[in-house]
């Protein structure tokens, strides 16, 4: 009888929910911008290469830019895709393809990484030429000419804009049709400018707030206004979200979000906590890029403090910032691995080659 018994409980241990919930080893990730000169997505050498580092680094996920400044790494009826035909002429195939096909050779996750609201400095993009200056978010003060529109030497599109959701959904819907092995997508840049925060002003968005909340006149401190404006970028956010998981049932789907916390909340109008514990993100990858070691992990622990679920937060580690005789990379990458993160993100694969001591940390410290 005791035998049974005995049995019976190990049964019950073995199947017990907590034993199916139980930590798995810490990720790694690594992020691949197109500012890389050249960009690896422009050379078939280049994109084995990356595939080899990866895999001797212990990645296992690389979210990898296709969409910046309104250009194309994919092809595209809204965004410039110059950069596309200059890949796909050197590759010889779609270089996106390409790498997923080889990551996957390993068990690699590929996620594109899309900079949203954010044109960079691209004068020439053609949501501009299509809908005017009317979709860039502004402050109070007079415009005059483009360069007005400028924010920390980007032009930053109206959240809010629902020409601009419409453009960004198709350019969405274009990567997931045509891409169907992808992994996930990640959504950077999904937030106001956050320089001397003080906008949203574009006449649309105005005439909205004011109708819905019947609010005519009001500042930057005005609560209703400062919600509206978080309200418009989650509004996306799951527009966005919504139309993936339609297209695309099962692929992975997640955000960047500034840090600290109080930057991404009052600043940058995001509140990544919410996009977490409410379910509409798969996860969110944290821009930690304090070079303090203090002030990191500090970040580090407000940022686990609040959400429900510590493994769908991913810390950024800013690789392009580590220099100098102390090596801040490895120490920050050991602060991550400590914290319970659902994975420890370097940024970015340009900066960690063109930076000996980070890299070798990188590639030999792997799990």
């Amino acid at each position: 009888m005791k035998r049974l018994v005995s049995v019976f409980l190990a049964c019950l241990i073995c199947w017990s929910p907590l034993q199916a919930v139980s930590a798995e080893p810490m990720r790694r990730g690594l992020f691949v911008s197109v500012i890389q000169d050249p960009p690896v997505l422009n050379g078939r050498q280049s994109i084995l290469q990356l595939v080899d580092y990866a895999r001797q680094a212990n990645v296992g996920i690389l979210f990898v830019q296709i969409y910046r400044a309104n250009m194309a790494w994919f092809p595209s009826t809204v965004a410039d895709m110059a950069p596309y035909k200059t890949a796909l002429n050197n590759v010889g195939e779609d270089p996106l393809a390409l790498l997923i096909r080889e990551a996957h050779r390993y068990g690699i996750e590929v996620h594109a990484w899309l900079n949203l609201f954010s044109l960079a400095e691209n004068a020439n993009a053609p949501f501009l030429k299509k809908y005017g200056l009317s979709i860039l978010t502004t402050n109070v003060h007079p415009k005059k000419r483009l360069a007005d529109y400028k924010i920390d030497d980007q032009y930053f599109l109206e959240p809010s804009d629902q020409r601009v959701q419409a453009a960004l959904s198709l350019v969405q819907e274009e990567i997931l049709r045509a891409y169907p092995s992808l992994d996930g997508i990640q959504f950077d840049y999904i937030r106001y400018p956050d320089t001397k925060p003080a906008y949203g002003y574009s006449p649309d968005n105005v005439e909205r707030f004011r109708k819905v909340t019947g609010i005519k006149q009001f500042n930057e401190k005005t609560p209703a206004w400062q919600t509206w404006k978080r309200e418009q970028v989650t509004l996306f956010l799951k527009r966005l979200v919504r139309q993936a998981r339609e297209l695309r049932p099962g692929i992975h789907v997640s955000a960047t979000g500034c840090m600290p916390y109080a930057r991404a909340y009052y600043e940058a109008f995001q509140d990544w906590p919410a996009w977490i514990d409410k379910g509409i993100v798969d996860f969110v990858t944290l821009m930690n890029y304090s070079t303090d070691l203090v002030e990191y992990q500090r970040w580090v622990g407000d940022a686990m403090g609040r959400v429900k679920d510590d493994g769908r937060v991913n810390m950024a580690i800013g690789a392009y910032k580590s220099s100098g005789p102390v090596d801040i990379f490895s120490q920050e990458f050991g602060i991550c691995e400590k914290s319970g993160a659902g994975a420890c993100v370097a940024f970015h694969y340009g900066s960690l080659l063109d930076n000996q001591t980070a890299n070798q940390f990188f590639v030999n410290s792997k799990r």
